[in-house]
């Protein structure tokens, strides 16, 4: 099937487009530029662009509670293919900010092969160890 359109971008609402525009920059490269006051956007390194815009009365996801608040999207990133490169890659999530929501590792062989995160402005992310070919 022939695509209609193109995707351009994931446009995510935020209390402050710059905060979430460094933290993304420092995760995934790439670098953040302000497209308008209330507007960051961020072109990842052959990877889609993430906008970040600014949401008055922005209500972030209480993750993982389904009766307050839906999780509204998050973001994968393939950070490994073992659980050691998974530990490094959380180190430095977390000094840029981010904190833990579920960090349980599985026994090798285990279905669950990730670990949640929230972003500064309380987004879910996962690092996920892919198995490296």
């Amino acid at each position: 099937m022939t695509a209609a359109a193109r995707l351009r971008s994931v446009v995510v609402d935020c209390p402050e487009p710059r905060e979430p525009g460094r933290f993304y920059a420092a995760v995934a490269g790439g670098t953040s530029e302000e497209e308008a006051p209330d507007r960051v956007v961020l072109q990842i390194p052959a990877g889609p662009r993430l906008a970040f815009q600014r949401a008055p009365g922005y209500a972030p996801p209480d993750w993982p509670r389904a009766d307050h608040g839906s999780q509204q999207f998050h973001l994968d990133f393939d950070a490994g293919g073992t659980w050691e490169e998974i530990d490094d890659a959380e180190q430095k999530v977390l000094a840029l900010g981010a904190r833990v929501l579920d960090r349980e590792s599985p026994e090798e062989g285990a279905e669950k092969d990730f670990r949640v995160y929230a972003d500064p402005a309380r987004h879910p992310f996962c690092l996920c160890r892919v198995e490296q070919p």
